[in-house]
């Protein structure tokens, strides 16, 4: 069952939510206190976080930037839920690690269709030996790349970086998270060296004239996606 942590200090807030999550078949967990929520999610590993900005003790934007510091819990996607309404809020929210930000009030129907949405996105095909999304495809057992019919030639650094975005298909990834996970965060790499090889793997990638799937997303980072959406769309979606 898909489990999804709340975490808010709105105690009716809480209640509906997990009202209307479970009546969806979801599991639910909740967290009303800043300074609980790495530990629980570390235990529990949600599915998805729906994470209030302000809380008590540590506020939501900065446990999403330590959720995305934290290596088993990296990948998990996030919607934040929030009184703070401003485009600039939003961008912060977002380039925090935020996959999605939800104003309050908001519509149940609506959070629950972006919830349903965004687990779809961040879920590709994946079986013990191949990750897919959309016509690109990785072979681990031959450490082969394909897109379509056609063999993509890709570096061992280019590989690796593939392999993450296609892991989190959709989701935004900063530099330095991208960096982290593919380098291993080593000091002597610079974050420059992210769009270079994200440059390498588009060429690779879109080789024989197919779409460009990798976005740039403006004050944020690059995410893997076949939606056509804009950089500005994917910026405050």
């Amino acid at each position: 069952m898909t489990k999804i942590m709340i975490v808010e200090d709105e105690v009716g807030l809480v209640t509906l939510l997990k009202y209307n999550l479970e009546k969806q078949g979801y599991e639910t967990t909740v967290v009303m206190d800043g300074k609980d929520v790495l530990v629980q999610a570390m235990s529990e590993k949600p599915d998805l976080i729906l994470l209030d900005w302000m809380l008590p003790n540590v506020q939501g934007i900065d446990l999403c930037r330590e959720i995305r510091k934290t290596y088993e819990l990296r990948n998990t996607p996030i919607i934040m839920l929030t009184a703070r309404g401003d485009e600039a809020d939003k961008v912060k929210g977002l380039s925090f690690g935020a996959d999605d930000y939800m104003t309050k009030p908001f519509s149940v129907p609506e959070l629950m269709a972006r919830i349903v949405a965004l687990l779809r996105r961040v879920s590709p095909t994946q079986t013990q030996d191949n990750l897919s999304y959309g016509d690109i495809t990785i072979d681990f057992s031959k450490r082969r790349v394909t897109r379509g019919e056609r063999n993509v030639h890709l570096g061992p650094t280019e590989f690796r970086l593939l392999q993450f975005l296609m892991e989190k298909p959709g989701h935004v990834l900063s530099r330095e998270l991208l960096l982290k996970s593919v380098w291993g965060g080593s000091i002597h790499v610079e974050l420059r060296t992210v769009d270079v090889h994200i440059r390498r793997l588009r060429r690779a990638l879109n080789e024989g004239g197919e779409k460009d799937v990798v976005r740039t997303v403006r004050s944020a980072g690059y995410a893997l996606d076949f939606d056509d959406k804009t950089d500005e769309e994917l910026d405050i979606s």
